[in-house]
This record gives structure tokens, sequence and C-alpha cells, in this order.
């Protein structure tokens, strides 16, 4: 169960407001991965789309090269551990152990492969975006969840592939985004000319996981750093932020935005 109902005080600059009221909150929980029958980490989430959350996070990380390479993935009855058996880089591994960065996320997270190799590849995409569907599938994104709705408290990640929309959600704005992707990569999706709209800010680590996935166009609500747009510049990726209403910055590589 996501949500959890809570009796609570609520209060005004005049003090307590009279009698308790009831409160839908989010009911994260730890989620274990276990990766070729040992147990790579545990993660703070929402416990769905688990199976599609590891298998992104093993992409994201360059850890899982390609879907085909799974023999086996599997999602425990009581939804709060996953399973996978399959052929991996043992380099990108022994990354994730041997030096670790603590991200700037909503929730603490760790990234191992935040160098050298993964951040030096260049997404080179044709894909356009007009103006006009910017912001149409903008007003889709800005459309609040059932979830959101109750508790004010998940990330949302909206990818776009061909004629497919795939929405996550998450306490953790990279959750979100390791869920929607891993989705795709389930259903068989190619992602290089995907266009992917996210709630949280765009820092670093959240362009790297772009580029792992060769997705060209990342737009969120959010604000972008300073070195994700830094990144976004070196690895080809067009970074939207701000995107609200009927504004919108375009921080780096314009040229796939393009109007009438």
């Amino acid at each position: 169960m996501n949500v959890c109902a809570l009796r609570i005080e609520k209060i005004s600059p005049l003090g307590f407001l009279e009698g308790e009221i009831s409160d839908e909150v989010i009911a994260e929980e730890r989620v274990a991965f276990y990766l070729n029958g040992t147990k790579l980490l545990s993660v703070m989430s929402i416990p769905n789309d688990q199976d599609s959350h590891f298998v992104g996070f093993l992409m994201s990380e360059g850890v899982l090269e390609d879907i085909s390479h799974i023999t086996r993935l599997e999602i425990a009855e009581d939804g709060k551990s996953v399973s996978m058996e399959a052929e991996i880089c043992d380099e990108k591994l022994q990354n994730l152990f041997r030096e670790k960065t603590l991200t700037s996320g909503c929730c603490v997270g760790v990234a191992g492969n935040l160098e050298g190799q993964i951040v030096e590849k260049f997404v080179e995409s044709p894909r356009i975006l007009s103006g006009r569907d910017l912001f149409k599938y903008l007003r889709e994104f800005e459309s609040p969840s059932a979830l959101f709705a109750k508790t004010g408290c998940v990330h949302k990640a909206m990818l776009i592939v061909g004629e497919n929309k795939l929405v996550c959600e998450d306490v953790g704005r990279h959750n979100a985004i390791d869920k929607v992707v891993g989705k795709a990569r389930l259903m068989g999706l190619e992602t290089q000319d995907a266009i992917l709209y996210v709630s949280g800010r765009l820092s670093l680590e959240m362009v790297v996981k772009a580029v792992m996935h060769s997705i060209p166009i990342v737009i969120s609500k959010a604000a972008a750093t300073f070195m994700g747009i830094r990144a976004a510049q070196k690895t080809g990726i067009t970074l939207v932020g701000f995107a609200r209403g009927e504004c919108a910055n375009v921080y780096t590589h314009s040229g796939r935005i393009r109007f009438d």
C-alpha cells in the first residue's frame, strides 16, 4: 500500500486549529535489489514498478548494457525485493563499490559511475520537438496523479517514446527516472529519440541518467544546476528547465526546439 491515513493537528499563525483531521501520507519501503544471487543494495522507494526500477538503475549505471542480457527478473511476493540474473559489466559494478558519490537528490542517492566513459558520451540525435508539442506534453505532465493529489509527496517522470507515454512516480526524483526508463526497456522500446519530462531539479546525475539512455531532450518544471547544464552541453542533451505554464528556459542545444 502506497498511502497511509494518519490523524494530524493543523496550525495557523494564531495557533492550533480546533480538532484533529485525517491526512494521507506516502508510505515508502526499503526495497532490496539482488543481482546474480548477491544483495546489491537497498533503496527507499514506493514499492511499485520495482522490476523497472532495478533495470533502469543498472542501465543508468552501465552495469546492465542490454535488456537481452537478463535471464531472470522476479519481484518477491511481499514486493520488498527484486532478484535479477543477468550478464553484466563487472567493471561498472565494481565502480559502485569502489568510489561512491553522494548525489544531490531529494533522498540521498549514491552513484558510482559519474566520471570517465559515461560522461564522455555524446548524444547525437536528430530528434526535433516543436514548441507547440513541448507545451502540450507539459500540460499533460502537469496533470496531478491520484497519488500526488492525495499526498503532494511524489516526484514524477514521463517518457515519450514514439506514440507511447509512460509515467512513473516515486518519493525520489532519481527513482522516478530509473523506473520510467526501466519500464520502457522492459517493453522493448528504444530511448534514443525519446523526450523525458521530470518534476525535479536538473543536476549532474539527472543529466547522466539521460545520457546513459541516449535521451536527447530533458524537460523539467524545476531549475537546472551549473554542473547539470555543463554536462548537458558537453554530452549533447537539450536541457529545458522552469517549464511552467507557457514559458520555459532552454539551457543547451536549443536547435532541437523548433517553432513554425
